[in-house]
Parts: C-alpha cells; structure tokens; sequence
C-alpha cells in the first residue's frame, strides 16, 4: 500500500511541479526519490537501487535519441536563421489566408509523421515555419505547441500504416501488420482529425476574443526583409528529410533519421548558405536547444525507470492485465494507465503487451482489432504534463510554460484520443 502511494503520489507531485515550471533535473529526480523510498528501492546499495536504475533510464535515452535531437534543433535553427521558414509561412498565406495558418502547421506535422519522421524531431523542424506563420497570421503563440502536437501524436502517429514505432511494437505481439483494422482505423483518424481542427479554432477563436494576439519576444530570429529566399527552399529540404525518412525506415529503422534529418541540414546549408544571417549563432543555439530538450525528456524518463521498478507498478500491470468485461477495453484501460504511469505511449505498449496479448488472443480477440486499439490507446494519457515530447514541445522548443501551453494540447493530445479509442471499441462491437 504505502509503494502504491509513493507512486501515485511522486506521479501527481511531478505533474504539478512540471505545470508549476520547475526544473525538470531537479523534479524528476526528487519525484522518483519519493517513489524509490517509499517502495523500499536501496538508495545506493545493491544491483538494482535508485541512482542505477535513474541513470539508466536517463542516459539509455541520451544514448538512443541524442544524434536526433542534435540534427532536428540544427536544422530548425538553420531554418529560421536562413530565412527560409518565413519565406515558406508567408508564401502559405498568400495562398490560404490568415485564417487556414493552424491547418498548415498541423498538416505540415502530419505529413512527417505520417512519412516516418520521429514525433520528436517534427516539432524541431516545423516550429520555425510554424512561429511565422502565427506571428503572420496574428495568432497566440500559446498554441503552437497544442498545433504541433495535435499534428504529430493524435490521427497520426497510430493510425494504420504509420510508420511510427506506436503502430509497429503489437506486430511483434500479436502478428499483426502496420494496416491492422484499417477501415476502423481511418473512420477513427477523420474524427480525431475533425474533432481537433473544430477543437482548437473555437479555442483559439474565443482566446482572440478576449484579446489574445501574437506577442514578439526577444530571442524570436530578426531577419531582414531583403535576405529571404524562395519558399521552395524552405519546402526542398523538408522533403529531403520525409523522403530519406521514408525509403530508409525499413532497412535502417530509428538510423534513418540521422541519415534523413544530416540530409535535410546539408541541403539547407547548400541551397540557403548565402541567406545565413549568423550561422555561428545559429550552431550554437541549435546544439544548446538540443542538450536542453533532450536532457529534460530523459530527466522525466529516469522517473519513468523507477516507477516501473516498484513493486506498486508490477502489482498495477498484473491487475491492469485481468480486467474482466470485454476484453478491447481493458485492453484500451489497461494500455491508457501504464503509458500515462510511465509517460510514454511506446513504453506502455511494451510493459503491458507481453502480459495482455496471450490471454486474450487465447481468449479469440481479433489480432487486428486488439492491435488497433492497443496503438489508439497508447497516445491518450502518455501525454500527461510529465510526457518527456510535451515537456521537450512546450518547454525546449516553443520556449512555452505548462501554465500557458499544456491546457490545449492536453485537450488536443488527451481527450481527442480518448473518445476516439471510444469510438474504435464502438465500431468493432457493431461490426
């Protein structure tokens, strides 16, 4: 009982601390404290303890993601520096309009995620576009990160045929394919895509309402008007990236990105080299960015390691796996709280998974149906306040605060993927 509190507790300390703004090195180390003391998990004694198993979570992520994160803050940071993303926001409202900049930031992030780019790195490379496409259009800043997300994580990322490990981890379990249930699946992606445009223009609408607009800041890049380049060389290099992405995913999988995002920056270099406006400055804010983003995100993933080593959490996935009633939506309750427990939809997939998927396949559970709503599920609650892509969206790359931001993208990021795991469970019990 009293590991079961520590859990709980250090989980909702740690929310309130990352709404609240503070440091992520110091709060998700001291959250987990609490969870690792109260689970009776040795300090410094003993193969497994607390120091140990923080700091393999923390620098297992470092190890996995750091050449990502370094190559996606570059070639965002290249982007504004050049020029290129206000070129290419300005072009799309001359073509759109004003009112349609939200749908270009959302779909520019869906087509990345959609051809294989991580949903780390989309926010690095289309924020640029994104900030002057709001600050075009008027818009409130706050949102960016609730457009970037809804773009990225929602109809997306485990949708049939993403390429996105959220869509992939149930074909090692369940025998599946990526296009499992993808009638369901699309039917499920038109809504969660619909409900969220609607969603979030009535927010953003009724924020304008009460008086919200864009507001500059000090570190936003100054470019003069002479200096922009084309807009095709703000979308060349961005299509360098998807199409790497895309043909080297299957033979290389997460090493494609490298490969793809070193592309995407050295066409930047190549075609944009005489529009940098101070490209050392700009090396050195990207590589910064990157070590601050990805620093944070692995700070709230050490938490996530020592979570799942108490004895609460075990207990947690063994009651999670034997919920009775019908088996999509224990399956979708299960998968929902231990990806929120851990803050991570990918991690929730596999700690639950080799529990759940011989029991109920034994059961007859459609392999196909089981798949789509184990992958729809997983990207409900991992996007809790703590969720290491929120915190590195928000906070790293949008330069946001929980407080402002995190309202609308949980609503975008939580809800919307919730009633659309709701709708899923409806559809296959009606077919």
């Amino acid at each position: 009982m009293l590991s079961l509190i520590g859990l709980i507790g250090g989980l909702l300390l740690l929310i309130v601390l990352t709404i609240r703004g503070m440091n992520l090195f110091i709060a998700a180390p001291l959250c987990a404290l609490i969870v690792a003391l109260t689970s009776g998990l040795p300090i410094f004694i003993g193969d497994i303890n607390f120091v140990t198993s923080y700091m393999q979570g923390f620098s297992g992520f470092i190890a996995s993601w750091f050449f990502m994160f370094l190559l996606g803050s570059l070639f965002g940071k290249f982007m504004e520096d050049t020029g290129a993303a206000d070129s290419l926001a300005r072009w799309i409202i001359s073509k759109l309009g004003r009112q349609q900049a939200v749908v270009a930031v959302v779909l520019a992030c869906a087509v990345l995620t959609y051809g294989g780019v991580s949903v780390f790195v989309v926010a690095f490379s289309v924020y640029p576009m994104a900030l002057s496409l709001f600050k075009d259009a008027n818009l409130p800043r706050r949102f960016i990160p609730a457009a970037l997300a809804f773009g990225s994580v929602t109809f997306t990322m485990t949708s049939a045929g993403s390429p996105e490990i959220q869509n992939w981890i149930p074909i090692k379990y369940l025998g599946t394919s990526p296009f499992a249930a993808w009638e369901v699946s699309l039917v499920v992606a038109i809504f969660m895509a619909s409900f969220g445009f609607w969603w979030m223009r009535k927010m953003i609408n009724k924020a304008i309402a009460n008086g919200e607009k864009f507001e500059a800041r000090s570190h936003d890049p100054e470019i003069p008007e002479r200096d922009y380049p084309h807009p095709l060389t703000g979308i060349i290099p961005l299509l360098v990236v998807l199409v790497l992405s895309f043909l080297l995913h299957d033979s290389l999988q997460q090493l494609a990105l490298i490969v793809a995002l070193g592309g995407g920056v050295l066409c930047l270099m190549v075609i944009n080299f005489k529009y940098f406006h101070h490209l050392e400055n700009a090396v050195t804010a990207g590589t910064t960015g990157a070590l601050i983003a990805i620093g944070n995100t692995a700070a709230v993933v050490g938490f996530g390691s020592i979570a799942k080593s108490t004895v609460a959490f075990q207990t947690a996935v063994e009651v999670m796996a034997q919920i009775p009633g019908n088996e999509l939506i224990g399956a979708a309750i299960a998968i929902s709280v231990i990806a929120g427990l851990t803050g991570s939809a990918s991690g929730g997939q596999v700690i639950a998974l080799p529990l759940l998927a011989p029991g109920y396949l034994e059961q007859g559970v459609d392999p196909d149906e089981l798949h789509r709503i184990v992958s729809i599920s997983s990207g409900a609650l991992d996007s809790l306040p703590h969720n290491g892509y929120v915190v590195t969206t928000i906070r790293a790359i949008c330069h946001e605060t929980h407080q402002q931001a995190y309202w609308a993208l949980g609503a975008l990021t939580v809800v919307v993927p919730l009633c659309g795991v709701a709708l899923a469970i409806a559809l296959f019990s009606f077919i």
